[in-house]
């Protein structure tokens, strides 16, 4: 549950450089996107049925998001086209190392209410729901009040009304490096601290990624590092999404944790290494 946008990406072969034209090195890319896309297509790769709850609007980027969706097998009976409304564009920078910067422009008109979030969840059996916890608090809130999963799994800072408790309904929460440090108020050097301090915020089980040196995981009966492969990086922009999409389909498929995470490791390996999801 959450957001699907357009993604446009250009490769620039340094920082910009104020007052001057920086010209990319290679032609710009038009790609689905958007986290819960991204993450909805990791999970239908990895062998689950998959629905997406989210919004576009009713335009021809709009159509170009529903065609990728249905492309992937992902269930779209709960993603809705907006009349009048703008699809979601988010302009990707990508430099020489493969890392990112990302500037998102969103329609408000495309934001989840709670009353679409319940309408939508009313109509689904899932044994496991993904929500972004940077949603409008009313979206936020009906997940919590209206899924009936057995899994439930969020991701992102939460909304700034709402604040860390929102971690404490959740099952799992995930977040990466910089997104445990905006929540715990100070960044960790070790991945498996951070993962054990959000645990400590209410969720059963917290998972941290950190980049090239894998995941770190804490649960009531283990915390530890789930080393990455060292790879050539080409692109490392959904590389998030990539693990927690094929996460939340081991899970579904009822792998132990330790081995749900490590393949999701390796997912967000193979994506930063050839620049596509897999």
């Amino acid at each position: 549950m959450g957001r699907a946008n357009i993604d446009i990406t250009v490769r620039i072969p340094g920082p910009p450089v104020p007052g001057r034209t920086t010209f990319a090195s290679s032609p710009a890319t038009t790609t689905a996107g958007g986290k819960s896309l991204n993450q909805a297509l990791a999970a239908s790769r990895a062998g689950v049925h998959t629905s997406l709850i989210g919004n576009a609007g009713d335009d021809h980027w709009g159509a170009f998001l529903y065609r990728a969706l249905t492309d992937a097998a992902v269930d779209v009976s709960c993603f809705h086209l907006v009349p009048s409304a703008s699809t979601g564009i988010a302009v990707i920078e990508v430099d020489p190392d493969g890392e990112n910067r990302i500037i998102l422009a969103h329609a408000l008109e495309t934001e989840l209410t709670g009353e679409q979030v319940r309408t939508r969840l009313a109509g689904l059996r899932a044994s496991v729901v993904v929500a972004q916890l940077d949603l409008q608090p009313d979206a936020v809130d009906a997940v919590f009040r209206h899924h009936r999963a057995e899994t439930l799994i969020g991701n992102l800072v939460p909304h700034s009304t709402l604040g860390s408790a929102a971690l404490a309904p959740l099952d799992l929460f995930v977040s990466n490096e910089a997104e445990a440090a905006a929540i715990l108020g100070r960044h960790h050097d070790d991945p498996t601290v951070a993962a054990r301090e959000l645990r400590e915020l209410g969720p059963r089980t917290a998972v941290v990624t950190a980049g090239p040196r894998g995941a770190a995981y804490s649960d009531a009966d283990d915390t530890a590092l789930v080393p990455a492969q060292h790879v050539n990086v080409i692109n490392t922009s959904g590389a998030g999404d990539a693990f927690l999409g094929t996460l939340t389909a081991q899970l579904a498929h009822n792998l132990p944790l330790f081995h749900a995470v490590a393949d999701g490791v390796a997912a967000a390996t193979t994506l930063v290494r050839s620049g596509v999801q897999e």
